[in-house]
């Protein structure tokens, strides 16, 4: 029987509510479709600091790099605010995904015909949306040298530096471009080439991969633009190409054109080794606790891992088919509920998916 093990970060806020749900109906469906999964449960984030004053602690880093697969839940907490920025919570995700040198970030944005009114977007509008935005990981502003802060006479000045370097472009194109072709064949690289140099060569590299790949039909858009054009025509997008901040903040306006970001899962993954899966919403410390959560981005973000990092294709497709079910008879979270649904606790929308497994 084939084997695999899976670390399991609950991280902090709703994150240990909505792991319990997925390793619940991960366990399920790996019986259901004949492997097995081994899980381990590591601290990270608040919750690590919490235990030793690190956000990633060194066994936590060498337990997911000899995983299969990594799950994470959410991590953060306003209360770690105060820290300094290398202890908190965010700063060992950054960390994570380098050590495990997990440049490409893969975040799916499909719309659930049943989750259809939920948009505050017009039907008409989003209809039929079917995109993936594939943003750079490891590179650009979040990681560019130098940076910091300093006093100029009586005035505080603080600085970031955005870099690329032509190899961490060419990887993350091909990402992009073999994604494309699994897809409807259609590329838009998303940079600012009208003013940055960095924007420059970001555009010059993906040409010369437009010429590699010349079966995908790329079209190239300014960031501004583009975060115009998601909420004006989102359905003319199939894959969008773009850098580690300009991803960052398109990803999240796609995310809301489903209603909810508690919807949607991500994959962040290198060229080899294990990846890291998780949903796009963050630990929702204000209900944590109280069994609110939506679970269902926790659960498609496993069904990602049994696709992408694991290749049990079938059991993710019945993962994903099951999740459809239950919003089709119905059934919902409170972020989601309105007037002829019922609205369930976190856990009991874990039991419903399970029934249907």
């Amino acid at each position: 029987m084939r084997n695999y093990k899976i670390v399991l970060l609950p991280g902090d806020g709703i994150g240990p509510e909505i792991t319990a749900v997925a390793k619940n109906i991960l366990n399920s469906i790996s019986k259901k479709h004949g492997f097995q999964l081994t899980f381990e449960e590591h601290p990270f984030g608040g919750q690590a600091i919490e235990n030793s004053g690190l956000p990633l602690p060194e066994k936590t880093l060498e337990a997911c790099k000899g995983s299969d697969s990594v799950l994470l839940a959410a991590i953060g907490d306003p209360k770690f605010d105060v820290l300094e920025r290398e202890k908190r919570p965010e700063t060992g995700l950054l960390k994570l995904r380098a050590e495990m040198e997990l440049f490409a970030n893969l975040r799916p944005v499909k719309i659930i015909p049943a989750l259809i009114e939920a948009s505050t977007l017009k039907k008409e509008i989003i209809e039929g949306v079917d995109l993936i935005v594939v943003r750079e990981l490891t590179g650009g502003i979040y990681f560019g040298k130098p940076k910091g802060r300093f006093k100029d006479n009586e005035d505080e000045r603080a600085f970031n530096t955005m870099s690329y370097g032509s190899k961490e472009i060419d990887r993350i194109s091909d990402i992009g471009f073999n994604l494309a072709k699994t897809r409807r064949r259609r590329l838009c690289s998303v940079d600012k080439a009208n003013v940055l140099d960095v924007s420059q060569l970001w555009r010059d590299r993906v040409n010369y991969h437009a010429q590699i790949h010349s079966e995908v039909e790329v079209s190239h858009l300014y960031v501004d633009n583009a975060a115009m054009q998601l909420v004006k025509d989102p359905r003319q997008f199939d894959v969008i190409l773009t850098g580690n901040l300009f991803g960052d903040i398109l990803s999240d306006e796609a995310a809301m054109l489903t209603g909810s970001i508690g919807m949607l899962p991500s994959a962040s993954i290198g060229e080899k080794g294990p990846g890291l899966f998780e949903p796009v919403h963050g630990s929702a410390p204000d209900i944590a606790g109280k069994d609110l959560a939506n679970p269902i981005a926790m659960v498609l973000s496993a069904a990602m891992m049994l696709k992408i990092g694991l290749k049990e294709i079938e059991a993710s497709n019945d993962l994903e088919s099951t999740v459809n079910k239950v919003l089709s008879n119905g059934l919902r979270t409170s972020d989601l509920s309105s007037k002829g649904h019922r609205t369930l606790t976190c856990s009991e929308m874990g039991k419903y998916l399970l029934s249907e497994i």
